[in-house]
């Protein structure tokens, strides 16, 4: 089962850098939730709203009918009105209560109740009935929970009812001889219905579309200090362990490099050995650059390099003799970027090439493709693929199947370093193997510049 890589280490950028690069992604982030998304109505909100139109059109035709005594086209009228109850007893036996109707499901079901009401009106006076104002009430709905493109259509349709309404009015039930306002009349109830429409729902969608976006911005704000929050806990961890871990270190390697002396050549544990003194003295640099953060790499900002050469310099230390490693470019090389390797990209990019070198069987490509606006790195391997049950939940700290008992956290740092320059990843299975796409667009990486 392939697991997610598993590494702490890799230098922390002081408060102010920390700070600069959070505002640039929470910016993005905010932007990119404030421009689309799914919007969904919910069916319990709707279904009791048309609940209350419903008992109060019956109300109103069997008070003017039975009460008032005014002529009325009673059968046509009910039926129209059991309709609309018969939908809503459907609907809430078929879905449950909690749940949401896509945005085409809630317009149709907006439309219907246009239609359902224009058609009542047209059967008791038109645009001269003083309820032809609830017109608005479906477009106001459509404003608040849904698109601008579908809140325009319902509009067009209320428009369109109305100007059938005016061009064939009927006569209001006053008296068995009828009531007919004067055209004038009609003609400015038609103005006010439309300008109401158009300015309403104009409006009420305006202001919607300003509270979604302050609270998807909330939430893009609350996830990225919750990231940063964790990533500053590691940081004192990385530390800790680097302080901590020193003396028996140490005493391992002195150990190690024991063995290694008192055994013969010829003995069968002689690559164990050769084996557990390499890995002790990797540790020892591990934990020494830990241990020296910020010094060394005060010039890295000012330097820039090619993308695919920054690829090759933090691979080249994970290559094997079983597993060929090769870093191709694909597009216009003139369209390769120059980035800063600053220990942040590198150590990201390092915790991802080696996660595939681990689990590869023969071959690592890492695939730079170029375009125009938009560039990708995509490290492939060979191996078992991503299991499952943690494909989904990559990305989050302390999520891991590796077989030793890691951590979980190579893939929750790569992820969070990589998105203070602008860049997404995402996961997938190969027919064979697996595949970890990193994206920027061209111009969020080249307006990316770390502060010394």
């Amino acid at each position: 089962m392939r697991a997610t890589h598993d590494g702490i280490g890799g230098p922390t950028r002081p408060p102010h850098a920390r700070s600069s690069r959070l505002a640039e992604a929470v910016g993005r982030l905010a932007l990119v939730l404030g421009n689309g998304g799914d919007r969904r109505a919910r069916l319990r909100t709707l279904i009791l709203i048309r609940w209350m139109a419903i008992v109060g059109q019956a109300f109103t035709v069997c008070l003017v009918y039975f009460s008032l005594e005014f002529p009325l086209p009673l059968l046509p009228l009910l039926g129209a009105i059991a309709l609309s109850a018969l939908i809503n007893i459907v609907l809430s036996l078929s879905f449950g209560a909690a749940t949401r109707l896509p945005e085409r499901g809630a317009a149709l079901l907006l439309g219907y109740d246009i239609l359902q009401l224009s058609f009542l009106l047209g059967l008791t006076g038109g645009l001269q009935n003083p309820f032809s104002i609830l017109l608005l009430v479906p477009v106001t709905l459509s404003a608040t929970i849904l698109s601008l493109r579908t809140t325009v259509a319902l509009c067009v349709l209320v428009i369109a009812a109305t100007s059938v309404m005016g061009v064939f009015p009927t006569e209001l039930p006053w008296s068995p001889a009828g009531l007919r306002l004067p055209r004038l009349y009609t003609l400015a109830t038609w103005c006010a219905l439309v300008l109401g429409t158009a300015l309403i729902a104009g409006y009420a969608w305006r202001v919607a579309d300003e509270a979604r976006r302050m609270s998807q911005g909330l939430a893009a704000t609350q996830m990225a200090l919750a990231r940063e929050q964790q990533l500053s806990a590691l940081g004192g961890l990385a530390a800790a362990a680097a302080h901590e871990l020193g003396s028996p270190l140490a005493t391992i390697a002195v150990i190690a490099r024991e063995l290694a002396n008192s055994i013969p050549p010829e003995s069968p544990l002689t690559e164990d050995v050769a084996e557990l003194v390499s890995q002790s003295q990797r540790c020892r640099e591990i934990l020494k650059s830990l241990s020296q953060q910020g010094s060394g790499d005060e010039l890295a900002p000012f330097t820039r390099i090619p993308l695919s050469h920054l690829l090759e310099t933090v691979a080249e230390s994970f290559r094997r003799l079983d597993v060929a490693l090769d870093v191709v470019v694909e597009g216009d090389p003139a369209l390769e970027p120059t980035l800063a390797p600053t220990p942040e990209l590198k150590h990201a990019l390092a915790n991802l090439i080696d996660n595939a070198v681990g689990f590869a069987e023969r071959q690592v490509r890492i695939v730079v493709s170029l375009s125009s606006d938009l560039i990708e790195v995509r490290i492939e391997d060979d191996g078992p693929g991503f299991p499952p049950d943690v494909l989904e939940l990559l990305g989050e700290p302390y999520v891991s199947s590796r077989p030793t008992g890691g951590l979980g956290l190579g893939v929750f740092i790569a992820q969070t370093l990589l998105a203070r320059t602008g860049a997404t990843l995402h996961f997938a299975n190969l027919g064979r193997g697996a595949r970890v796409t990193i994206a920027w667009r061209r111009a969020v990486l080249e307006q990316h510049r770390p502060e010394a």
